[in-house]
Parts: C-alpha cells; structure tokens; sequence
C-alpha cells in the first residue's frame, strides 16, 4: 500500500487584464486531486499579497492547496495541474508568468517569513528562489520567475492569525465576456439577510453591487464572510439568470488588514503598506482632478498624504481634518516622481484628537442678551437692540467652535477598498491567532461541480 504525503501546492501569476483567473485554476486543479484520491488538509486558500507592489496582477492573490495523497500519485498530480496551467493561463501576454510551486511537508520559518514580507513588503525573485532552495521547494514556472513570489508566499502563509472566507462562482465558458446575468435586487435582499456575516456585497453609497467583477474573466460572483455556512448561504439567495459551471469556497486573508504594518515616515519606502501615527502640518486641500492632499508629519520626517477621487465621500472627512490634528493615517507608499514627492495613498484613516478651535465674540448685552457691538479701541460695547452700554473694562467672550468630524475610525465606501481592507463590520469579529491544525474537510462542504455541465 502506497503511503500518504502531505503537499502544498502554490499557483500564482496567471490571469492577466484580458482575462483568466488563478482561482479558477486551483479550482480545475482540486477536480484532479480528487480523482487522484487525494484528501484535503484546509479549505483552498487565497492568499492576497501586497497590493502596492508594482508587478502585482489584478488583485494580487496566490493560491495554494493543502492535501494528502499516495506518494506514488504526486507526480501525475503536478503534470495534470500544469496542463491546467498552460491551458488557463494567458501565456501570450508579457505580464503573465505563471508559476507553481510545490512542497512536501510543512512549510519552515523561512517560507513562513517570506510569505510575511510578500504581503506587507515587497520579495525580490532571487530571495525567493533562494528560499525555495533551502526549504527544498519544486518550482515550475512556465515563462520567467515572477509568479514564485506569489506561489511560495501562498504556501507559506497558513492564516494563522485572522481570516475570513470566499464563494466564489463561475461561468461556463461561452458566457464568459457577456454582460452577467445577476438579479441585483436578490443581492440587495441577500446583503440584508445576511449583513454582518457577509460584507462588501454593495455599496451603498452610490448603490453599486460589487459581488460581480466587470471582465471577461471566469467569475460570476463572489461572496465573502466570516465562515463557509454565511457564504454557502448567502449565494443560495442570489438568483442567476445562467448557469454556473461550478463553486469554490476559499480561506482567505481578505478584510483582515493583515498588509498594515506601523512604521514610521523614515521607514515608509516605496510601495509598503503603513499605518503612521502623526501630526497633520497642513490644511488639506483639493487638487486637479479631485483629490484631497495634507502633510504629516512625525518626529522622523514629513510625508504627503491623498485621498483620491474614487474614494468619494471619505474626501469629505479628510477635507474637515486642520493642521494641529492628530491622526493615525493606513496606506501604501506611492514613490516619488518629477511632480510628487513620496505620498501615502489612504486606505483609512483614524482621527486620534482634534485640535480645539477658538473664536472671540463680543458681550452680551445683560438687559436684552443681544451682541453688543464695539464703539471703538477702548471705548467699551453698546447694544445696539435696546441701546445698554457696557463699561470699558467689557472683554470679548472665547467659545469655541465645533468641529464637523468626531474622533473616530474613518474608511473608503467599499467600492474603493482593497481586497485586504478591513471593513467596519469586521472590528471585533476577527478570528484569534491559533496555529493551523490539519484537519481533513470534506470536498462538499467547499467545492461543488454542476454535474449538467460538460465542459468544453
């Protein structure tokens, strides 16, 4: 009797602005593991990485599956998933360079730390293939190198700290570049069904459902929770006009924030994700193209900061905020150019104090309580109402003026968020740091195939 391994398989960098899709594919993949009699260790797992960093692909997500399987089926598994791979993957477009990576066992603390950096940082290739050699990782990349980063960040990062989870479904693919077929009233009905357990469905703002990409990509909907149940719920209510090739539900580190990392202005380098604590030295203001600018600054250094254009009503918030505020500003680090110095691009912003305004007024009138009105330096105030003067010695009244802003957390409508952004409904619904147990699930309760469907 052929023996079990424990294998982790990263896929990364296959879709493209034309179309395609990584989720998909590690979706096709999970269809092979199963008739290969392979058993599954944890949910599929998207892994979104840095969504600053320059190269990244859409939204910037590696995939990786965690299953047992006969030692002596493995290397039929990986020639499968890499036709997959050729066959899905948009090969002829320069920007795509599709690799997987494969592991047997459990991944070290290097892998560990890579997968870290790659999603608040930035991984150079080298230091990737570096680590896969020590962590004795097989690389398979069908182009160049790029997709490693990905693929081993996507095997090394177990969600052991806050995760949330993804339906995702998809279409057949004659459908695929057509308008999707999705009753927009029936996610308005399920976003109130099912809200906190599900977020980001639709902006309410401008009413705009987000559960359905724009592309010609293989993705009907997608619909992410706090737990497999809310999302396997939640798209029994979505009606659908056209037939869904299959569904896949993925353990993710979206709406987790987990790309944040505290620095300071002197450690913000281009494109890392930060959240600094500072001081704002100018009155924002709204530039060409209607976005919303102010300096910060903390005791290593000054930066700018934008709200830009799409993120709507959140410009509004940032437009309130005065030299003097204190704040504590979430973003990634754009890089300086001829025109711009570096800028964090705001993801959320907290206001920690607000500085106090004061204005001066003159007496009022103890007989009629009007305003008086002064009658020159030194001359003392007359009501002008009913005539009372007031002594020389009156002094003006200091009250202060209310601010139109709270100190609070403040975050774009979701139609601006990243993928990592954590929403409002999320605070205080994270998941407690545990290391990851293996535990096998059944493929029923994350991955379903329309059985009427042939595919092509």
């Amino acid at each position: 009797m052929s023996s079990k391994l424990v294998v982790h398989i990263g896929i990364d960098d296959t879709d493209s602005p034309r179309g395609g899709c990584t989720t998909y594919i590690a979706s096709l993949a999970i269809d092979v593991l199963l008739k290969l009699g392979s058993t599954f260790i944890d949910y599929p797992n998207l892994i979104r990485l840095n969504p600053n960093a320059p190269w990244k692909t859409r939204g910037n997500g590696a995939l990786c599956l965690r299953f047992k399987i006969d030692v002596d089926k493995l290397d039929i598994a990986i020639k499968e998933i890499l036709k997959i791979v050729k066959a899905e993957a948009d090969l002829d477009h320069p920007a795509t360079n599709p690799t997987v990576a494969v592991l047997k066992g459990w991944p070290g603390p290097k892998l560990k730390s890579l997968a870290k950096e790659a999603v608040e940082g930035i991984v150079k290739v080298s230091e990737a293939l570096m680590v896969a050699q020590e962590e004795d990782v097989q690389l398979y990349a069908l182009k160049d190198y790029v997709g490693v980063v990905g693929a081993l960040a996507a095997i090394g990062n177990l969600l052991e700290e806050d995760y949330t989870y993804e339906l995702i479904a998809y279409r057949v693919p004659t459908n695929r570049g057509k308008p999707r077929l999705i009753d927009e009233q029936s996610v308005v009905f399920m976003d109130n069904a099912t809200r906190p357990n599900t977020f980001n469905n639709i902006d309410l703002e401008v009413g705009r459902v987000l559960i359905t990409p724009r592309g010609p990509d293989p993705v009907l909907f997608g619909i992410r929770g706090e737990n497999p149940m809310d999302v396997k719920s939640a798209a029994s209510l979505i009606k659908v006009g056209e037939v869904i090739e299959r569904w896949t539900i993925f353990r993710t580190n979206q709406g987790t924030d987990a790309h944040l990392k505290h620095r300071t202005i002197a450690e913000a380098e281009p494109y890392y994700p930060v959240i600094i604590k500072g001081t704002i030295i100018s009155k924002p203001i709204t530039t060409e193209g209607g976005h919303v600018m102010f300096k910060l600054a903390d005791p290593t250094g000054t930066i700018d900061c934008a709200a830009y254009e799409p993120t709507g009503s959140f410009r509004k918030i940032v437009l309130s905020l005065l030299p003097g505020d204190q704040v504590e500003v979430y973003g990634g680090i754009r890089p300086p150019t001829k025109d711009h110095p570096k800028t964090v691009n705001l993801e959320k912003i907290r206001v920690l104090s607000l500085r106090e305004l004061k204005t001066e007024l003159n007496p009022r009138c103890p007989l009629c309580g009007a305003r008086t009105k002064s009658m020159g330096k030194g001359k003392g105030y007359r009501c002008e109402k009913c005539g009372k003067r007031l002594p020389v010695t009156a002094r003006k009244e200091e009250h202060t003026i209310p601010r139109n802003i709270i100190e609070a957390l403040y975050i774009p409508p979701p139609r601006a968020q990243r993928h990592l952004t954590k929403p409002y409904s999320r605070y205080g619904r994270e998941k407690a740091p545990q290391p990851f147990t293996p535990s096998e699930i059944p493929v029923e309760e994350f991955h379903w195939v329309n059985p009427t469907y042939k595919k092509r």
